[in-house]
């Protein structure tokens, strides 16, 4: 085997990882890799199992042929029996593969860089996509930033930096546009693993971009003094968070809206202008809901079966406790986890049971239609 210049290699090996970003060790076993089937090439053994191994001190070269331990060869390539096996290394046990070394050819060294170097630059694109695979599978469910790199009928192509991030017509915000050149924050949904390299999933809609931007604007949210108890949310409209003080004195709303609405109004502006109200969460589902309707003042609220409660507002503050196509009501319902209904509080107390009644009678029939629909089913 003609000598190979391992200074020459191991210098080339240094500026591929700092030109590529790539760990030295891992364009090491790409080499490797590529000897292997510069060996098979050469000895016209495709379908034998052959590893390179390189002691980079003493720069040399072994090359092993891997033979699986079995009680009757059938493929002499590929199989050693146990009696065989045992020769080479005495606990060797049935199952196992275990290496034996081969000679390299005379004129490998010239032979080898001909062969080789195709697999060898393969082998670093494989390299590449996995730990860029790998470093935005660990940004699941994290905020990146984004420039809008081209824009289609239905997908919105993103500059994340290494890798182009998409996101499709189901996760945009309804109206928003997207000027080229254009950066955003955009909530990684998630991150698939294709032969192209990884296919990055964006969101602008989910609720948990909203969540994230909080903690990027909130030093006590990103520290844990104050949690997020819940977040709903109709993307490019309006959207209600709770959230939870664990800090005694610590106002949550207080800290997240910051002094003069300046960090609230940050997280809008990323957004769109999308209204965000901060609610203070509670153990108490009254005093929960009641909360959840704001800006809305709720007088009282009574708790009914079925999980429904029933807010009760003075007559002029009805209007805004349902809101505009009753989007209040529909999202602190979506952030509580309650059915919430809305009355004036005069027309409930002038007609308490009757309405009390009706709405028994309403729960009854939903039930039923349910049960009916689960039976079905």
């Amino acid at each position: 085997m003609e000598k190979i210049d391992f200074k020459e290699i191991k210098k080339i090996i240094s500026q591929i990882s700092k030109k590529k970003n790539l760990p030295e060790e891992k364009i090491k076993e790409a080499f490797e890799s590529c000897l292997s089937y510069a060996w098979k090439k050469e000895m016209k053994a495709k379908k034998e199992k052959i590893e390179a191994k390189i002691d980079w001190e003493r720069e040399k070269i072994n090359f092993f042929k891997k033979l699986q331990v079995v009680e009757k060869v059938e493929n002499p390539e590929k199989e050693i029996s146990l009696e065989e096996a045992k020769k080479i290394k005495e606990d060797a046990t049935l199952g196992e593969e275990i290496l034996i070394e081969v000679k390299a050819p005379e004129n490998f060294g010239r032979i080898s860089a001909q062969t080789a170097k195709q697999v060898f630059l393969q082998k670093l694109r494989e390299i590449e996509k996995e730990i860029l695979f790998q470093e935005f599978k660990e940004k699941e469910g994290k905020i990146v930033s984004g420039i809008v790199q081209k824009v289609g009928e239905k997908i919105v192509y993103f500059d994340l930096g290494l890798a182009t991030g998409i996101l499709p017509k189901s996760e945009q915000i309804p109206g928003e546009f997207y000027p080229l050149g254009q950066r955003m924050r955009l909530y990684v949904l998630e991150v698939k693993k294709t032969p192209k390299g990884p296919e990055i999933l964006l969101s602008r809609k989910h609720p948990k971009l909203l969540s994230r931007l909080l903690e990027l604007e909130v030093p006590e949210i990103a520290q844990g003094q104050i949690e997020i108890k819940s977040c709903a949310r109709e993307p490019g409209s309006r959207s209600k968070v709770a959230v939870q003080s664990k800090v005694e004195g610590l106002d949550p709303v207080g800290a997240c809206v910051g002094q003069r609405g300046t960090r609230i109004q940050a997280v809008m502006q990323e957004l769109g202008g999308e209204k965000i109200d901060i609610i203070a969460y509670s153990d108490d589902p009254k005093e929960y809901i009641a909360n959840s309707l704001s800006p809305a003042k709720v007088l009282r609220v009574e708790i009914l079966p079925k999980n429904i409660a029933l807010a009760l507002v003075s007559k002029d503050q009805l209007s805004l406790a349902i809101g505009k196509d009753g989007q209040n009501v529909r999202l602190a319902a979506k952030l509580t986890n309650w059915r919430i209904e809305v009355q004036a509080l005069e027309d409930f107390e002038k007609d308490k049971e009757e309405i009390i009644e009706e709405m028994k009678k309403e729960i009854e029939e939903k039930s039923k239609e349910e049960l009916s629909e689960n039976l079905e089913s």
